[in-house]
């Protein structure tokens, strides 16, 4: 008999004044579990009346009718939906591999990298915002193994900011000069702009980031797939200068990461496994960033599923350049499933290596 689907729930789980983590479980007619992550901050009610809707929808039906729907909405541009939607792929992976009694990485083709280069993200546990709290926080990292590590120091700044803005960017230069002092010499900085520079400023920080030996530039402007005029402008100074630029973290959909492909204003494509339509879906990507010999490493600032299942795709695909992990926001990550999230030791993950994506609610 085939095993169908029975239940669909989401779990929002409280983890600081910033973050939300949003799970959904997928559960068979087998007794089987399967576990994905929705993260979506702000937008958890949203995804709970999706998450219920689609369990009317997929009630009774075969797992691979999750399969079906991805592919039905594989356009849509609506992050909620493509979270839960996401998500119910990813607890797909993780029953098929439970069924057959193996990490999801196996179902997938097998590991070519039996461990895979992390970066710490510092953003969010860097509480403090002085020049002293980034400090720390690069310390931290450092002490703790991590070779790479990332910030966000632009706190206030938006493209529409005048004078104002100034002084809000070169806070954001201070705080920059001041991780790379701390981490010391041997240690990648990368930094994320949440979309919040001009183009002018946006050149200003290239050349600074030349200067100080950035790994990369993320995220300068703000990023729309049918318009790439103005990261278009960028890219012969970032050429020149020999600096990475980075994003595409925000896509939904193919075509969104195909379009910014096509304008070769990207050095490296960013997709997230919650929005971009799960595992399979950051196996495609990584495919056709590969052909067009552009560098991959996958968003993953968020929870422990996130983590793991992002893992599988980071051991499997030949074009990684670097994965993220969001670096001790909270010992939940760890707490929440003892034993799941494979260490971290010396700036490198180990696998999971238990059936399907190696994590239970």
């Amino acid at each position: 008999m085939t095993s169908t689907i029975i239940h669909i729930t989401p779990t929002v789980t409280k983890v600081s004044d910033k973050t939300n983590w949003t799970f959904i479980e997928v559960e068979t007619s087998d007794g089987v579990r399967g576990v994905g992550e929705a993260t979506l901050y702000g937008q958890e009610a949203e995804m709970g009346v999706l998450a219920r809707e689609f369990e009317s929808k997929l009630k009774g039906q075969p797992l691979a009718a999750i399969e079906a729907l991805a592919e039905e909405t594989s356009a849509s541009t609506d992050s909620a939906q493509r979270a839960v939607i996401s998500a119910l792929e990813q607890a797909s992976w993780d029953i098929s591999g439970k069924l057959e009694g193996k990490p999801v990485h196996e179902l997938l083709g097998g590991a070519k990298n039996t461990q895979v280069l992390i970066y710490a993200n510092t953003n969010r546990r860097t509480v403090d915002r002085s020049l002293a709290g980034f400090e720390a926080s690069a310390r931290d990292a450092v002490d703790s193994g991590f070779n790479f590590l990332k910030i966000a120091p632009f706190d206030g700044l938006q493209p529409d900011i005048g004078a104002e803005g100034d002084t809000l960017f070169s806070d954001g230069i201070d705080r920059i000069a001041a991780t790379c002092e701390a981490a010391g010499p041997d240690v990648q900085v990368l930094v994320d702009c949440h979309w919040r520079l001009t183009v002018a400023r946006s050149e200003d920080l290239i050349r600074q980031a030349a200067e100080m030996g950035l790994y990369w530039v993320e995220c300068p402007l703000p990023e729309d797939p049918d318009d790439c005029s103005n990261l278009a402008k960028l890219r012969p100074l970032k050429d020149s200068l020999g600096v990475r630029m980075a994003g595409t973290e925000n896509g939904t959909n193919f075509s969104y990461f195909e379009k910014f492909i096509a304008a070769e204003v990207y050095d490296v494509i960013m997709p997230d496994v919650k929005y971009a339509g799960g595992i399979g879906a950051l196996m495609r990507l990584a495919e056709l960033a590969h052909d067009r010999g552009i560098a991959y490493s996958p968003h993953n600032p968020t929870g422990p599923v996130c983590h793991l299942a992002t893992l599988h795709v980071a051991a499997v695909i030949p074009n990684l350049l670097v994965l993220e992990h969001q670096f001790d926001e909270s010992p939940m990550f760890k707490d929440l499933c003892p034993g799941s999230v494979p260490e971290i030791i010396d700036g490198f993950s180990l696998l999971p290596m238990t059936p399907g994506i190696g994590f239970s609610l």
